[in-house]
This record gives structure tokens, sequence and C-alpha cells, in this order.
């Protein structure tokens, strides 16, 4: 036992994140708020400034115990109230000095500067922190190769992989590779608010990625996702489709390996932390995966299965979290359970309606159709009609819903910020905006192509 709290010390030792940053050309700069600037100023035309950074702000919801709560900037998908007895939340030092907004590091003429300044890291539009560490990247391809490796686990990778999938290639693989995927974001995110580990330390860590930098740390469901998508990908689709199962492989590899570093790279994760969720992942699909022929079957012939998914993915989002503090958690849980369970309704429609029939037994291995100017065409005008309609729905649904369980429940809604933060309005609005958005992507969408002669 003394073994194993060795190494994991040693792993979730946040200066092995610092030197795996500082090696693919990540550096802080140090001071620039006194005197950086001109130093900063002799350096490379080649070298980009980029500003990010948490600090310590006044809890805007009104709920818990009054605290000051260290905030990060960026777009709300991973969570917790990181607060801990040591005085650190998530990563960042307590006593954190933070600089203004417009102080955004050391200018610099050039291209090099525009480009730095096009990639500031996003905001939580829940929350409203303030950007104050500064820091410079050396590798542009670094950070373009971990950028896209870390969007693979966010939410316009999901709106984009997961229709593709179902109206272009498989909507069987599909349908089982988002049943995979709600249970494995599900149980992560329930495991990080049991274990409340907080993020790496800032410093030494640069903190790339700032908008997840309220959620806890143990496991990185970027990582879990990173495992299980591509691997239930290669599973399901083996004997199914004619295609070398090397390359398959080698791609499932490759993504597995690519979000993991990048969460190392943007400073979000310890080596620990990803290593935990890359075997997480794999244990869930070595009990589950077993039985995802069964859910799937249920979620389509079963009379009463509509009633039961929906009631039982809102239980799930209600039960989950108790949490003293607001958190955007419960919120991206219920949204992954909401889409889930709006996939598994819409799933039971195409088979009530026969549409989007699976193939027969006989049929398979299915061959790789060739890649002609109009399949491609197709494919692409699909997509594009599709998610512009998902993205539409989802912004009605958001539009309806918020007012609507304000109203129902009784909560003012002048502002919008602190009333989604509740939990009587955050779980159904997203609860329903994304079962919405999934029965869409299931249902609705596919019988619209079958009407426009594009199915």
């Amino acid at each position: 036992m003394a073994v194993f709290h060795r190494w994991a010390a040693y792993l979730q030792d946040p200066e092995k994140v610092a030197r795996f940053q500082r090696l693919c050309g990540v550096e802080p700069v140090l001071d620039w708020r006194s005197g950086a600037s001109e130093q900063a100023q002799e350096q490379r035309a080649s070298e980009v400034f980029l500003v990010n950074g948490s600090c310590l702000a006044p809890q805007a919801d009104g709920e818990g115990d009054g605290r000051r709560r260290l905030q990060s900037a960026g777009g709300a998908r991973e969570k917790g109230n990181g607060w801990h007895s040591n005085g650190m939340k998530n990563g960042m030092l307590s006593g954190e000095t933070c600089a203004a907004e417009s102080q955004q590091g050391p200018p610099e003429d050039g291209k090099e500067h525009r480009w730095g300044m096009q990639r500031m890291p996003r905001r939580n539009s829940l929350t409203g922190e303030t950007v104050c560490q500064a820091f410079r990247i050396r590798s542009r391809f670094f950070y373009y190769l971990f950028t896209l490796g870390t969007e693979l686990g966010n939410e316009l990778f999901y709106i984009l992989f997961f229709p593709f999938c179902i109206w272009n290639l498989d909507a069987w693989i599909g349908r089982r590779l988002i049943i995979v995927w709600v249970l494995v974001m599900y149980l992560g995110q329930c495991t990080k608010d049991v274990i409340r580990w907080p993020r790496p330390a800032s410093p030494p860590v640069v903190k790339l990625e700032i908008f997840y930098n309220s959620e806890y740390s143990m496991p990185s469901t970027h990582a879990m996702s990173g495992t299980a998508i591509p691997l239930t990908l290669i599973l399901l689709s083996y004997g199914r489709w004619q295609y070398p199962v090397f390359y398959g492989l080698v791609l499932a590899v490759c993504w597995c390996l690519l979000v993991c570093f990048s969460r190392i790279y943007m400073g979000m994760h310890s080596v620990l932390d990803v290593i935990a969720g890359f075997f997480y992942a794999t244990l869930i699909l070595a009990v589950f995966l077993p039985a995802v022929d069964l859910v799937d079957n249920f979620n389509l012939t079963y009379k009463y299965a509509p009633l039961i998914i929906i009631s039982l993915h809102l239980a799930l989002g209600i039960f989950s979290f108790t949490l003293d503090t607001w958190s955007t958690s419960r919120g991206d849980t219920a949204q992954i359970l909401g889409c889930g369970a709006g996939v598994a309704c819409g799933s039971h429609m195409n088979y009530l309606l026969n549409l989007m029939p699976d193939p027969s037994p006989e049929a398979l291995p299915l061959p790789v159709p060739s890649l002609t100017v109009a399949v491609l065409g197709k494919a692409m005008l699909r997509l594009l009609i599709g998610v512009v309609i998902l993205l539409l729905t989802k912004t009605a649904m958001k539009k309806v819903s918020i007012p609507l369980a304000c109203k129902i429940f009784r909560i003012p809604c002048d502002d919008v910020r602190q009333a989604r933060q509740r939990m009587e309005i955050e779980l159904p609005y997203r609860y329903f905006t994304y079962g919405m958005v999934g029965f869409s992507l299931m249902f609705l969408i596919p019988s619209l192509f079958g009407i426009m002669g594009l199915s």
C-alpha cells in the first residue's frame, strides 16, 4: 500500500505536467505586469503570447456558505466547487492576485500578436471570470495538435461526430456508441464529484484551457471518452464492415493518445488523472459492452421503453449530486442524460415506423462504399443541414424552457445567469433541451432527409 501511495503521489506531481508543457513549448511569462513587457518585446518574432488564468471572485449565485470562490474563464463543460481545506481551489494557489482583463500581456506587433489574441480562452457565461495569467507558445504545431486533441472531448465534436455516424455511416453503430458514451460520461462525472481531487497546482502548471478549471480532476473524463469512443467503434465495426482492422487499431490508438496527452498539455490534468481515466473507461467497457445489445434491443422493441428511459434518466440527473454550492457538473450531467434519452426515444420511433432499418445478418459484413463526388457531397449536405437544425433546435428549446421553468417554479428570471444556477431551472432546461436535440438527431432529421430525398 505504501508503494501505491508513493506512485500515486509521483504521478500526481504537478511538476510532471509543467515539464511536459515546457517540453512542448509552453512557458509562463513571469512578472509580466511589472516590467516583463520590455523584455518580451526582445523575443523572437515567432513567439506568441496568450493570456489565461483564474482569480478569486465573489460567488454570484448566492448559494453556499458565502466564501469567496475561485472561478475560471471559459465555456461551462467541466465543473466542481473545488474548495479544499488547504485553501486551494482546483489547482490555483490561494492568495493569487488577478490583473484586469485589459492587461493582456506584453504588446507585440505583427501577425504573431494577432494570432495570439484570436486564441483567447473562452469564458464561462455562468460565472464571469477574469483572465490574469500570461504564457508564451513557442510551438504552433503542438498548440494546434493538442487543441484538436482536447476538442475531441468537447460538445462541438460530439455534435458533429455522432450525427455523421448516424446519418452517413451506420445508425446501428451510432446508437450503441451513444449508449456507451452516456454511461462512461455519467460515471466519470459522478466519480469526480465523489473523489473531489483538485486540478494540478498553478504554478508550476500553466492553464491553457481555464474554462474547465472549475471541475474536479480525478478521473479525466476527456481521457475516458477518448478511450471509450474509438475502442467501442473498433469493437462494434469489427466483423460488421469490411476494412483493414490494423488501420482501425492505429486510428484508435492515435485518437486515445492525442486526447490523453492534450489534457496534460493544457494543464488541466495530472498524469495520474489521465491514466485513471483510461483504465476506468476500459473497465466500464469490459463490464458493460456485452450488455449493449440488450439495452439497444430494449430501447427499440419494448412497448413502454420511452416512458422508462425518460423517467430513469431524469431520476439519475436529480439524485446524482447533492452539492452545497453551484457546480456545472449537475447541468452537464443532465445534458448528457437528456441527449441519451432523446436518442433512445428516437430509436424507438424509428423501429415502430420501420425507418432507418438495420441491415439483415445475411448482408454482413458490409462493404465500404466507394467515395465518389456524389456520395461525399450528399454526406456533407446531410451533415450541414442536420447540424444547422440541431443548433436551431437547441437554441429554440433553451429560449422556451428557461422562462417556462422559471414560471412553473416561481423563480424570477430577470437575471438569467442566476436563474440557470438553480437546480429547479438547470435540470429541466438542460434535460429537455438536449433530449429534444437527441430526438431530432435520431428521428426528426432522418425523417426530413427521407422527404428531401437525402436518405
